[in-house]
């Protein structure tokens, strides 16, 4: 399995780690909101997450309480097809978008991608059937074509048990030659995946802050706690990913300050 793993950077939030986790010090830290596509073979093109989404959120006051709570910074740059076409990729080519979860900076670049298949778990759409505030949604930021759109939805049967460095995860292989795998990483939201990529880098989404933030996940404040979708599964994840990493797999959280765009090379 060769492919390409590129990343781009798609907005960002920022936030005191010190309120957020009990025993960190305190101090501002920038969160970017990462997207990555890989090439897969064939000329299949598979997207993970689609960052903020640029311009004005039609989002209601539901919006304006995220955005109070979660403050993000996007740029018109940031948008993720201007992000694609700046490194020579037409948005167009991308066949699969999978979605780690619903939250406004992994999907805010949805309404580029009206030809994609979008891989979604059974938990995103029972939180599309009927959105809650807790859950994090902002359904304004979805364009109304999205409900029709090709879709891949994952339930239970359709994961089988691997072991991804020696810890048994759920896995479904999305383009049959086992170079992608959509895995099960509950907790942060429900139905929350994240993407095994040529058995060599794992992309967490949100399963934690950030991969050098794994181990305090385990230690979340009151309020950061309260809208994990289940905070003792969130923990738990996390434990399955500190292991992981340590089995030599490379561990990627969508808020990694990472500096290297290419990530297999």
């Amino acid at each position: 399995m060769t492919g390409r793993l590129r990343h781009y950077v798609c907005g960002s939030t920022s936030h005191d780690v010190g309120a957020m986790f009990r025993g960190a010090p305190h101090g501002v830290r920038e969160f970017p909101s990462g997207v990555f596509l890989y090439d897969a073979a064939g000329g299949r093109r598979v997207l993970f997450d689609t960052g903020y989404a640029t311009g004005e959120w039609h989002t209601g006051w539901r919006g304006a309480v995220y955005r109070r709570l979660l403050p993000p910074d996007v740029r018109d740059t940031d948008d993720v097809a201007a992000r694609l076409r700046a490194d020579g990729v037409d948005p167009a080519s991308v066949s699969h978008v999978v979605l780690s979860h619903l939250h406004p900076d992994h999907v805010g670049g949805v309404r580029r991608f009206p030809h994609a298949t979008f891989v979604l778990s059974a938990g995103h759409e029972r939180t599309l059937s009927a959105p809650r505030l807790r859950a994090g949604v902002l359904t304004g930021l979805f364009p109304t074509w999205f409900p029709y759109a090709e879709r891949l939805v994952l339930d239970d049967e359709a994961f089988s048990t691997v072991e991804v460095g020696g810890t048994a995860l759920r896995a479904h292989d999305l383009l049959g030659d086992g170079s992608y795998l959509v895995v099960d990483l509950p907790g942060h939201a429900d139905g929350h995946l994240g993407a095994l990529i040529d058995g060599r880098v794992l992309l967490a989404g949100d399963a934690a802050w950030g991969s050098d933030l794994v181990h305090a996940s385990g230690n979340l404040r009151a309020l950061p706690r309260a809208v994990q979708h289940d905070a003792d599964l969130y923990a738990a994840t996390a434990r399955s990913l500190s292991e992981i990493a340590a089995s030599g797999i490379r561990v990627v959280c969508s808020h990694d300050p990472l500096e290297a765009k290419e990530l297999l090379s």
